[in-house]
């Protein structure tokens, strides 16, 4: 990418993916920026569990009641988990890797999804962080926060559009200070 913002604009969540493997030296670059990202007193609370495994990707697939399906369907699943009793901020740590991830899975022109696993549910009301837990045989102290698929692009995006930008939900100096000169 040229900069930064084309980096942004670019990436959009891929839920579909073309069969074509990631190589080990991508699944290595992806994991290198997770393990660069930074977190809160630099606890590095975060642990990365990396799935290709076809079988366990279909049996993660059905992870939520919806919106998970394509999990299936991708190389390749990080699924970032943390402990909270190592940073009370586990979870931004966490969802800061996961968007380090995600661009860097961009950046090497790769599709990404986010499935977001806290405080969600399976199919049959299971809380899908125990399902996960279970399929991966996750450690207890150890919390689910998602998984990211990660493949081939299996389909094109539009980049994002700037003229989309919500700048009503910019404010200057104070709650309701005057955005109206930006964008």
């Amino acid at each position: 990418m040229d900069n930064f913002i084309e980096l942004l604009k670019a990436r959009r969540s891929m839920r579909k993916f073309t069969d074509e493997e990631l190589t080990q030296e991508q699944v290595v670059a992806l994991m290198k920026a997770a393990l660069m990202s930074p977190t809160s007193k630099r606890t590095n609370s975060w642990q990365f569990i990396v799935v290709d495994d076809k079988e366990i990707l279909e049996k993660l697939s059905h992870c939520r009641a919806q919106s998970s399906q394509f999990i299936a369907g991708a190389s390749l699943a990080v699924v970032v988990t943390a402990d909270p009793l190592a940073s009370d901020v586990w979870i931004e740590d966490a969802s800061i890797a996961s968007i380090i991830i995600q661009l860097q899975v961009e950046d090497m022109g790769l599709g990404s999804c986010w499935v977001q696993i806290r405080e969600r549910l399976t199919a049959s009301g299971m809380p899908s962080d125990e399902y996960v837990r279970e399929v991966l045989d996750i450690p207890l102290q150890l919390q689910v926060l998602n998984v990211i698929a990660i493949g081939h692009k299996g389909m094109e995006r539009k980049p994002f559009n700037e003229e989309h930008l919500l700048w009503e939900k910019v404010h200057i100096n104070k709650f309701g200070g005057d955005n109206s000169e930006r964008g």
